[in-house]
This record gives C-alpha cells, sequence and structure tokens, in this order.
C-alpha cells in the first residue's frame, strides 16, 4: 500500500511540476511579447487599414469586365488621331502618372493642371483637383471627348470606333453578356473604372500598420511621428494619407510666392464660382508621392524635399528644420508600392 501511495504521488507531483512548467512558459511568452507601441496605436488610429480593392455596389467588378478596362486603358484609339491613350498620362509603368508638370494631348496642346496618379484613385473622395467627378467612372468618360487631351468629338464616335473592331465586339460581350448591344459608352466608362480600381497596391508602411513594428526603421518611425506632431495628418489622414477632403491651398499666405507657379490657379472656384472655393483643391494621396513628381496641381516643385516645406509653411505655418524634412521624407518612402508587371505594359 505505501509503495502504491509513494507511486501516485510521485506521478501528481510530477504533473503538477509539468503543469507549473507549462504556465510558467506561457507568462513568458505573454511577457516577451511586447505591446504596440503608442506611435504604431496613433498611426492604426488615423490611417486605418489599406483595402485588397476598391469596391463600388454600382458597378461590380468582374474579370471579364476589369480585363476590357485594361484594353480600354491602353489603347490608343480612344483619342482622335490614334496618338494617346489613358496610359499615356497615367502611365503604370511610372507610378501611373508621366512625371510632367502639363500632359501632352492629342493635337500637342498642354493641359491645364498636372495629372495626379492613377493608383489607388478609386479610394478618392472625388476626382480630378477640383473633384468634379464623383467617381472613377465618371472620370474615365472626360478626357476621351476633351479638345484638350483625347479630342474625341462626342461618344457616338467613340462607340462607332469600337463597334468596327472584332476584339472589342467579343470583349464587351464578354464583359456585358445580358446586353444584346453591349458597346455603350457608359459600359466604357464602368469597363475602365473597373480595370482602376484594382489598381490597389500596399507597401512597407502596410506591413508597420498590420502589426509588425520593426518594418519601419527608426528613422523612417521618428518621420512618422514628426509627420503626426507638426499636424500634416489633419489633411493626410484615411487609408491613403489624403484624397478624402477640399482645402485652401495656402492658409497662411499666397501658395504661388511659395511655389513659383507660372499661372495663379483658383482651383475649384472656376467650377463652382463660389467666391469660397477660390485657391480649394482636393487634398492629394501622399501613396507613391516619393514616385508621383512633379508636386501640386501644376507640378511647379520637383523635389519631395521642398514640396514638405512648403506644405508646413503655407498650410501649417511652421518652418520645419532640415532634420525635420529629412525624416518626413525618409517616412513618405515607405508609402512606395510596388505595381506588379501585369498592370504594365
Amino acid at each position: 500500500m505505501k509503495r502504491k501511495l509513494f507511486i501516485v504521488g510521485t506521478l501528481f507531483v510530477s504533473l503538477f511540476i509539468i503543469s507549473c512548467k507549462n504556465e510558467v512558459e506561457k507568462q513568458v511568452e505573454v511577457e516577451e511579447k511586447e505591446e504596440p507601441s503608442e506611435l504604431w496605436q496613433k498611426a492604426k488610429t488615423f490611417f486605418g487599414e489599406f483595402p485588397v480593392i476598391a469596391e463600388n455596389p454600382e458597378n461590380t467588378i468582374t474579370e471579364e469586365k476589369a480585363y476590357l478596362g485594361k484594353v480600354l486603358f491602353f489603347d490608343k484609339r480612344l483619342s482622335k488621331d490614334n496618338t494617346i491613350s489613358c496610359n499615356s498620362c497615367h502611365n503604370l509603368s511610372t507610378y501611373g502618372v508621366d512625371n510632367l508638370s502639363f500632359s501632352s494631348g492629342n493635337d500637342g496642346a498642354l493641359g491645364g493642371r498636372n495629372s495626379p496618379t492613377v493608383l489607388n484613385a478609386a479610394l478618392h473622395i472625388a476626382q480630378f483637383w477640383d473633384g468634379r467627378a464623383k467617381d472613377v467612372e465618371e472620370q474615365a468618360g472626360g478626357p476621351i471627348l476633351n479638345p484638350v487631351e483625347m479630342a474625341m468629338p462626342n461618344e457616338k464616335a467613340v462607340v462607332e470606333r469600337l463597334s468596327k473592331i472584332e476584339e472589342y465586339k467579343t470583349l464587351f460581350a464578354k464583359a456585358y453578356p445580358n446586353e444584346t448591344s453591349p458597346i455603350t459608352y457608359s459600359n466604357l466608362q464602368n469597363a475602365i473604372g473597373a480595370f482602376e480600381r484594382k489598381l490597389i497596391f500596399p507597401s512597407k508602411f502596410d506591413v508597420y500598420l498590420s502589426g509588425e513594428e520593426k518594418a519601419l526603421n527608426e528613422q523612417e518611425k521618428r518621420g512618422l511621428e514628426t509627420f503626426l506632431s507638426v499636424g500634416c495628418v489633419s489633411c493626410h489622414s484615411g487609408n491613403i494619407l489624403g484624397g478624402q477632403m477640399f482645402q485652401k491651398f495656402g492658409l497662411f499666405g499666397n501658395y504661388w510666392e511659395l511655389t513659383g507657379s507660372k499661372k495663379i490657379d483658383e482651383g475649384k472656384f472656376d467650377a463652382t464660382k463660389n467666391e469660397s472655393d477660390k485657391y480649394v483643391f482636393k487634398t492629394p494621396s501622399l501613396r507613391n508621392i516619393e514616385k508621383t513628381y512633379p508636386y501640386f496641381h501644376d507640378g511647379s516643385v520637383e523635389k519631395l524635399e521642398d514640396a514638405v516645406k512648403i506644405m508646413a509653411k503655407a498650410q501649417l505655418n511652421k518652418e520645419l528644420t532640415e532634420n525635420e524634412i529629412s525624416d518626413i521624407v525618409v517616412f513618405l518612402k515607405t508609402l512606395t508600392s510596388e505595381v506588379p508587371e501585369e498592370y504594365k505594359k
């Protein structure tokens, strides 16, 4: 009997020790897992999560529709003389821009405002610098008919041209299988919009926001902290760091005196004629900002460092130090995405 009790007792002690050891190991694991930093928590609050795709309940994205949109996006036959495509001004090989202050149209004339990047554009509150188009679908129809840009005379001419192309007869039928006459201007806009809604590409900053705080180095984190503390986030928040509001450019002085702009653009006022809209523009997204120079609505500033300095003065009335500017620029470079080869041509 004593031997049996001894064995049972020994087994109980062994199980108790193992149990305690497991609890200790669990506790160590909990202690070793670092709590999210205050900086990360602030960043998560201001910027949220980056989506995989920009959905539109009024324009369901299908593989066939997006493919048609891609073909249209790269097709120069959408311009009067078959000379330029959507990609000419929004080159996907160079982050959705042409890196020019103003883009050249079908007849060689220059547009009046800088061509913004098409990457992540579907996540903006509206389209164009003055927000005159509500979404990428509406925007897609504008440049094709603009006499300074692609210069097609009217929607009918576009539809007639596409209807003579066998490839488009097939592609439109596949994209809109329930329509007897699928080649319409509206369907063209929706197809290009569906394609652009897939141009959503994450960056290193999104790895950081997902919880991998080591994804950013110390200077990048310092730049993020400066970006938040000096007030840049007041306009450049949300998952694309901007694009969600309209703001007067030059809250503390005339913007053109800082940018050296050759022409004074009155922004939304040109479209609305409301005095309160003078010098008001849509706040641009800062994603891929490293690659989408030159900056501002008129492409008047070439260097990102200069753009940061100007914005601090014009919008925040602050003179940033060289170190602060350098840190912010280093942070902004973490917003650069990799554009998959399948989206380039």
